[in-house]
């Protein structure tokens, strides 16, 4: 059974209510750091099932309810999300160590940039997503997440939605 995923970042304590008509069809909300307010995180999680991670903004609370690196599988694809993860070639340290350590995923999620993009990274043979970011704060001009899709080890039907400007 495929699994509909919607993937987002750098909330930094707004959550667009657009966000909730495009992640309507998802099976789970993926959010890659950068939170902002344990509220956003119990409004997603009342929402749909969510697996987050903590970002360099998010507080103690925030912290002591999520992980600084999130490894886990969905159907036969898996997963790695951390907030600041670097991009293909430059990672930061502690990403990069955590590949080295525990090998690399199918896909490496991460955020931080406020940058959209998604690439394959043939050293580790992963697919790199960055989100872009969804929130207010940030030099992002547009807000954006990501949907897609993973069906067995595929990982399909990959959407950039954008929300609008960020001002």
């Amino acid at each position: 059974m495929a699994v509909k995923i919607g993937l987002l970042s750098d909330t930094h304590g707004y959550l667009d209510p657009k966000i909730k008509s495009y992640f309507a069809e998802v099976d789970e909300i993926w959010h890659a750091g950068d939170i902002g307010s344990l509220e956003v995180l119990d409004e997603l999680r009342a929402f749909k099932p969510t697996k987050a991670v903590w970002g360099n903004i998010d507080e103690h609370k925030i912290r002591l309810d999520t992980d600084e690196f999130l490894r886990f599988k969905v159907e036969d694809v898996e997963v790695l999300i951390t907030h600041i993860g670097g991009r293909p070639g430059n990672y930061s340290k502690p990403a990069i160590e955590e590949l080295l350590k525990n090998g690399a995923p199918k896909i490496f999620v991460c955020g931080h940039s406020h940058i959209t993009l998604v690439q394959m990274d043939k050293r580790f043979n992963m697919l790199w997503m960055n989100p872009g970011a969804c929130g207010f704060k940030g030099f992002h001009a547009v807000k954006t997440i990501l949907r897609f899709t993973i069906d067995g080890d595929k990982i399909k039907d990959l959407e950039v939605v954008e929300l609008g400007k960020r001002a």
